[in-house]
């Protein structure tokens, strides 16, 4: 069952906030979303959290700057994902334009796994660094950094993942989720975070005089990156992630923006002009994350560290390419998952967990989420690793804290997962092949325990009706200039619609003409191939159909059912 639920409207604050001069839908659609006060949406740098709040950035300026002064190698370990991808470019770009002797590395997905192994730390052994610093990961990496102690080197770990009951022994950790901690934004990214340790090092340098007679490296040149790791990664869009975005969003607009970002933006048919926190998160990051899920995210790092724009624009069509057979695999994963659940009962489980022998590990999450999407379920996709284990990539519904659902079921049955780490909505985990049953039961059983029935029921908030003098092109751009995302949601209105005509496109795609008293609409869905019964109730994008040229309105369907 799926419930369409309108938002309510503190009527105080849309009040204030159309009393400020907002426009009276971005006045409603902000009150909403529990904004009080125009001053809170200003984006501007000066609102930005300091980077000596952020717990750690200090004690890492220091030792990085000492480094520098040395003429220390440093190595950075990145994640293989797009918001990994751009943590080390900002790392590595910040660090090269502060003078820094530095170099990085990325493990392999299949091979090596997530975050700084022993076996990763051999591997970055060969390089000779002096300082290792980590970027979206190493919170959890033990082992890991105790391998580098050994091997004498300095350790960084920049990171926002959840940490578990033991922290690494690292010189220095920055990860405003680590105890003790009190910087006010907890969902800032692993870019972010390195985004902070570099403010921190630059204001460590200039006071060393390290930039007397010389340029002070404009780091605001980076945003850009920051914006799109932070869009990628889906954290919450709170205020001080709202001003990265934004700023960054801004220099893209401005034609500031990377060489390997203007590439993508070029192969995805989109205008950096017109750059959206939707172009950032279903246009662009997705290209890169193909590098990290069918090959090596260096590719993706290459890409957004080079100032060559040649050379950017051909990592970028690689990068577009593994994108495309990235679609493909997921499609015929999507269609297995959906084959063996043509049964499923979504009234006796609360979970989902599949396995297919040949399902590939680089995209088990993303067919886990769409398998989420579906059935509003709580969902674990599991590829075959090596040594007869399993590796799962999960993804939940509100309500339930994935990683802390893994953490009970380890504290009941501590010989069951292998290793698992991740946040709130997302997580990953190792099992033994043989262990699959007792996990899918382990795991139903807990979350049956954790969430209510009604939470498992979907529900899509939605912005209520929206007035027939908005249905046009300029309230539709308004809307997508503006800062939406995980946790700050891009609107969605609901109504109820006569459907004139309907079609389908590409055989996969529903295309529509509704209407509502006299006014005709053009609408689709997406990957929906049934047909809509003659009056709907649906809830709905206001999106933009470029075709020739001509641009006009169009409603994007999220959902309906019969009216």
């Amino acid at each position: 069952m799926t419930r369409i639920q309108p938002r309510s409207i503190p009527q105080q604050a849309f009040a204030r906030l159309a009393d400020a001069g907002l426009h009276p839908l971005l006045a409603r659609l902000y009150a909403a979303r529990g904004i009080a006060r125009a001053d809170e949406l200003d984006t501007s740098l000066k609102n930005l959290l300091p980077p000596e709040a952020l717990t750690g950035t200090a004690e890492a300026a220091i030792l990085l700057a000492d480094a520098i002064e040395a003429g220390a190698r440093m190595v950075i370990v990145a994640d293989y994902d797009c918001d990994g991808a751009t943590a080390c470019a900002v790392g590595v770009r910040a660090l090269r334009a502060f003078g820094a002797d530095v170099h990085y590395l990325v493990p392999d997905r299949v091979t090596l796994g997530y975050g700084l192994t022993p076996a990763m730390v051999e591997i970055a052994a060969r390089l000779e660094p002096d300082v290792l610093i980590t970027v979206d990961n190493g919170i959890a990496s033990v082992e890991g950094i105790a391998a580098a102690r050994a091997h004498g080197m300095a350790t960084v770990i920049t990171d926002h993942h959840l940490p578990g009951d033991v922290l690494p022994e690292a010189d220095v950790i920055v990860n405003p989720n680590q105890p003790g901690c009190d910087f006010p934004s907890k969902a800032l990214a692993g870019v972010g975070a390195m985004f902070y340790t570099m403010l921190a090092l630059r204001a460590e340098l200039r006071e060393r005089g390290a930039f007397a007679g010389a340029k002070e490296p404009n780091l605001a040149e980076l945003l850009d990156l920051v914006a799109l790791g932070t869009v990628a990664d889906v954290v919450k869009l709170d205020r001080n992630n709202r001003i990265l975005v934004a700023q960054g969003l801004a220099r893209m607009r401005a034609g500031r923006l990377q060489p390997g970002i203007r590439a993508l933006f070029g192969l995805a048919g989109r205008d950096p002009a017109r750059a959206s926190t939707m172009d950032l998160g279903f246009m662009i990051g997705p290209r890169l994350n193909a590098a990290g899920r069918l090959s090596d995210m260096s590719l993706g790092i290459e890409c957004l560290i080079t100032d060559d724009p040649g050379r950017a624009m051909n990592i970028a069509q690689e990068l577009d390419k593994l994108n495309r057979e990235r679609r493909s695999i997921e499609a015929g994963m999507q269609e297995e998952a959906l084959a063996r659940l043509a049964g499923f009962d979504a009234g006796n489980r609360a979970t989902v967990a599949l396995f297919e022998p040949d399902w590939h590990q680089g995209v088990i999450g993303i067919v886990a989420g769409r398998i989420k999407e579906r059935l509003h379920r709580p969902t674990i996709a599991f590829a075959r690793a090596s040594d007869g284990e399993l590796k799962g990539s999960g993804r939940s519904i509100p309500g339930l804290h994935l990683r802390d659902a893994l953490d009970l079921v380890t504290k009941r049955q501590p010989d069951l997962i292998v290793r698992f780490g991740g946040h709130a909505m997302a997580a990953g985990l190792t099992i033994r092949e043989s262990e699959l049953a007792r996990f899918d039961a382990a795991f139903e059983e807990v979350v049956g325990e954790l969430l209510e029935p009604a939470q498992l029921e979907r529900r899509i908030d939605t912005d209520g009706s929206l007035e027939s003098g908005y249905f046009a092109l300029d309230a539709a751009r308004m809307l997508d200039n503006e800062i939406w995302g995980q946790g700050f949601p891009a609107p969605l209105f609901d109504d109820v619609f006569r459907v004139e005509r309907q079609r389908l496109l590409k055989d996969k795609h529903l295309k529509l003409e509704l209407a509502r008293g006299s006014t005709r609409y053009e609408a689709i869905r997406f990957n929906h191939a049934e047909g809509a019964a003659g009056q709907i109730h649906a809830a709905f994008r206001l999106g933009i159909n470029e075709y020739n040229g001509v641009a006009s309105v169009q409603l994007m369907l999220e959902h309906f059912e019969a009216a």
